[in-house]
């Protein structure tokens, strides 16, 4: 478990990028009219899965993350995204091995990871069994001592002409500036490259929000012209850059009233305000990624509990939008991320004792997301219950099913009810072969802390 000063210390960091990204939106252009661009057919059907090499495996490298294809396959993974796999720089690291973002030669590999051929036997053997594979593109900045230092052109730079950070706090690494066009082009063709020799089928972009919009539709346009599927995630909550440039971003509102709400007391109506305000503001059919994990926090595990990391990921794994698993998820991995994992290494421990059937509820959480339209589309129905305070209820629909969702965001038990119309039609789902415990029927509900229930009709006459 993370100790209380680095707990808060992540918080605090994620927090920064929230707040950077929210206020970079206020200053875009309004496109809440606009609709949102057309994403590959395969996209909305997703579940991504970030892999950190070096913390994926004891051996830390492409090769063990190949070996355990057959498993993330079958946990019903379709998107791997490998967090970056370039030599990180030495020059102002830090920790032991270094941010996998401060890079220092985008065409290479880490020796540590392995070599190119490691990564195209690793992208090969997804694609083999139905898989996509994106890689981290960090376009905001490099390392110092990155091979494109040569030129000083390509850098942010303070009045005096010296190279500066993209913010003082990334001291291991140095801002790239787009006004250059050489740099447009440097970049683009790093992409293409990728593309060409590796076949993969984009890129997550790192705090795409800081990087101008304008580079990333040019990027687009270019890459869009050598794989036409190609997709592209932006680390950023800017509604402008998913009308051109990007089929899907983060959703960093949400998941930081999910803070709000299990950290902090605040009330469980913060969520679907923020999912509303979302909508608004964002283009039509916008797709956003759901997560309660990733590499810039402490783990959910060790956030909310194990039973309340599994009630905020039945939020994320039903709510419109694609799932992130993170690195573990699956065996509720408490291992540190964020500072200081980022820069050690810190393996996951694959078989902890005493956890809850993480893998298999997940698996068909995945699986029902996969058999069910109703849970992929944009359909969204937020219902009230008889204490919105903790609980959230809402309902996914299409033209065949309907699902309803109810979700107890405290640690205590609750029973209330919620308002929905052909109560007596929706059936419990059974979960990872465990009979359902509700006792009961709809609209009435009993809940333990951080417990949660789906419930199925049919819609077909």
């Amino acid at each position: 478990m993370m100790n209380l000063s680095r707990f808060t210390k992540s918080l605090l960091s994620i927090a920064a990028i929230i707040l950077a990204s929210s206020l970079s939106a206020k200053t875009d252009q309004d496109v809440s009219g606009a609709t949102a661009r057309t994403s590959p057919d395969w996209l909305r059907s997703a579940t991504i899965y970030e892999i950190f090499p070096r913390h994926f495996s004891p051996a830390g490298n492409l090769a063990a993350v190949t070996a355990k294809l057959d498993e993330l396959k079958d946990l019903g993974v379709t998107v791997l995204w490998t967090m970056p796999i370039h030599p990180i720089g030495e020059k102002f690291r830090k920790g032991e091995f270094g941010s996998p973002y401060s890079i220092k030669d985008y065409y290479a590999i880490d020796p540590n990871y392995g070599t190119l051929a490691d990564f195209k036997a690793l992208v090969d053997g997804a694609h083999q069994r139905g898989m996509k594979v994106i890689m981290d593109l960090v376009a905001n900045h490099t390392a110092w001592d990155s091979v494109m230092m040569t030129n000083t052109d390509f850098y942010k730079q303070d009045a005096p002409g010296h190279v500066i950070p993209p913010v003082p706090e990334w001291t291991d690494v140095a801002g790239l500036s787009y006004a250059t066009p050489q740099l447009r082009d440097y970049m683009i063709a790093m992409l293409k490259y990728w593309i060409k020799e590796c076949e993969v089928d984009g890129f997550r972009c790192d705090v795409a929000y800081m990087v101008p919009t304008d580079f990333w539709e040019q990027a687009r346009a270019e890459l869009t012209k050598v794989k036409p599927d190609i997709m592209m995630l932006a680390e950023a909550s800017k509604p402008e850059l998913l009308t051109k440039a990007f089929d899907l971003d983060y959703s960093w509102p949400l998941h930081a009233k999910l803070n709000d709400v299990m950290l902090h007391n605040a009330s469980a109506t913060e969520l679907r305000k923020s999912w509303e305000q979302s909508r608004r503001e964002f283009p039509k059919n916008s797709l956003h990624l759901r997560f309660s994990d990733n590499h810039d926090e402490a783990r959910a595990v060790a956030r909310f509990s194990f039973k309340g990391a599994l009630a905020a990921n039945a939020i994320m794994f039903t709510l419109d939008g694609v799932p992130l698993l993170y690195n573990g998820n699956e065996v509720g991995d408490a291992t540190e991320s964020g500072d200081p994992a980022l820069f050690d290494k810190l393996t996951i421990c694959w078989h902890p004792k005493e956890r809850p059937k993480l893998r298999e509820i997940y698996q068909q959480l995945i699986q029902m997301r996969k058999d069910y339209g109703a849970l992929r589309s944009d359909n969204v129905n937020w219902l009230p219950n008889s204490d919105e305070s903790k609980i959230v209820s809402y309902t996914r629909s299409d033209a065949k099913d309907e699902f309803l969702v109810v979700v107890n965001l405290s640690n205590r038990p609750v029973s209330g009810s919620v308002k929905i119309s052909n109560a007596a039609e929706f059936k419990p789902v059974t979960i990872c072969s465990v009979a359902d415990t509700a006792t009961g029927d709809l609209p009435r509900f009993q809940l333990d802390g951080f417990g949660w229930r789906i419930y199925h009709r049919s819609t077909t006459k």
